[in-house]
């Protein structure tokens, strides 16, 4: 196959990695040239990235692959953890930690390279899920996720070893982060301390779609246990404290409660277990449900209404409850709009269709990431109309056509670069950090941002 450099239109979804991927060397190549020549050197880097990732793309495709054809539920993923580490191991200049503060984590890092004297670390790092969902496997596509983070990070190297020297030193971090889908393993690697020395993040995530962004959602999970007592349901029933109808109670309370929910919020939820058999009054039920807000700031208020309804189905019933929330609370994403538009714009360089998503969706734990880092989780089509979590999008998260795009390698190359070249002078650039710092809630000192900027 013809080295991608060759071919920058091409619309197959084989393209996300490359747009995340040239907005920081972008920045860097500032110090080196004039405005004038920056289109050339850039897309000179770009043919470099793109040329490393085909080079790459029969181990980064089989990495994807052999995650898919073995599916691990949360803090179980343990042979998607040995076959990333091992990727990284095998490639030449990381150094890899596996089982990095979780069993099924890990880290791989590459750099710095060397910067000017005095000039602190650029951390950018990369996120690979992997985790899949009972009894459908990875319907949610993050066996390509992995495969994405790694070939973003493969891409990213390259591109940093064309130059003996940058303005900055520059560090790759990969994150191998376990259990999005229940847990939060995102989270637990947050109160390790894991993300304090990035200065920014990216992952990408397969969708029907190409979109910067679709809006999600805070998440707080929790498990309901009624505790009865059991006895002979026709004989004497009356001696019975019956455990099921307090779960059948709780669930239609909750179905109610919906009526008086803005409309934004969100309450599901299933009956895990309800009895063992009809003539036995169930000394035990046990529902799971998932409460959602658009901000995580409302998740105190959706909670006390339901614990208010599963109180009342105790209450009604005689039974003991347990209310057991879950440790980890799933955070809404802090949007990062200066890395979304560049996205956008690499992507649409790559051939790359954008959709504008108005709909709340789902919930992960990258949310709670960028309340600490600036970020983007960007989605990218798959060649597939199939909705996620569905046994038609495992099948398409797995055909061998659907790599990840290039188009997330491109876009941290383009961040200080895309600003100055469109607001020229400093005074204007110092703004536009100022806008970014409002857009997301937090200070920029330690960011990617004003380090790279001349």
């Amino acid at each position: 196959m013809a080295c991608c450099c060759t071919r920058f239109q091409f619309s197959s979804s084989a393209h996300v990695s490359c747009s995340y991927f040239c907005d920081l060397k972008q920045c860097c190549y500032l110090a080196f040239c004039d405005t004038e020549d920056m289109a050339d050197k850039l897309r000179v880097l770009k043919q470099q990235v793109c040329c490393s990732i085909d080079k790459a793309k029969d181990k980064l495709h089989g990495l994807g692959d052999a995650i898919w054809h073995h599916p691990e539920l949360a803090y179980e993923e343990r042979q998607a953890h040995d076959t990333l580490v091992r990727f990284f191991t095998q490639e030449q200049g990381w150094t890899v930690e596996a089982h990095y503060k979780l069993e099924t984590a890990f880290q791989a890092t590459w750099g710095p390279v060397s910067g000017a004297d005095g000039e602190s670390v650029v951390n950018v790092g990369f996120l690979c899920e992997y985790d899949a969902l009972p009894a459908i496997g990875h319907a949610c596509g993050h066996n390509l996720i992995a495969e994405c983070g790694a070939a973003a990070a493969v891409g990213l190297k390259a591109a940093l070893e064309s130059r003996e020297t940058w303005p900055v030193p520059i560090k790759v971090t990969v994150l191998g982060t376990p259990a999005e889908e229940d847990g939060g393993g995102k989270v637990d690697l947050l109160q390790e301390g894991v993300f304090e020395d990035l200065d920014v993040v990216f992952m990408a995530h397969p969708s029907q779609e190409d979109a910067t962004y679709i809006p999600d959602v805070a998440e707080h999970d929790l498990v309901v246990k009624y505790h009865g007592r059991a006895s002979h349901a026709s004989a004497y029933p009356w001696e019975g404290v019956n455990a099921l109808d307090a779960a059948v109670l709780a669930y239609s309370n909750m179905s109610v409660l919906r009526q008086q929910l803005r409309p934004d919020w969100r309450v599901h939820g299933i009956i895990r277990h309800g009895g063992a058999k009809p003539n036995i009054i169930p000394d035990y039920s046990e529902l799971e449900y998932y409460l959602r807000t658009p901000s995580h700031r409302d998740l105190p208020k959706i909670k006390a209404k339901a614990e208010a309804c599963f109180q009342a189905a105790a209450l009604a019933t005689g039974c003991r409850v347990e209310l057991l929330f879950a440790r980890n609370e799933f955070y809404e994403i802090l949007r990062n709009h200066t890395l979304e538009g560049l996205y956008e714009e690499n992507g649409k360089s790559l051939g790359m269709k954008f959709i504008t998503v108005k709909d709340s969706s789902g919930s992960t734990d990258f949310g709670n990431v960028t309340h600490a880092v600036p970020g983007i989780h960007p989605y990218f089509y798959i060649g597939s109309e199939a909705l996620n979590h569905t046994t038609e999008y495992t099948a398409a998260s797995g055909e061998s056509e659907e790599q990840c795009p290039l188009s997330v390698y491109y876009s941290v190359c383009d961040v200080p670069h895309s600003t100055k070249c469109k607001c020229g002078s400093p005074q204007v650039r110092v703004m536009g950090v100022s806008k970014v710092k409002v857009q997301m809630k937090l200070s920029f000192t330690h960011s990617v941002l004003p380090k790279l900027w001349p």
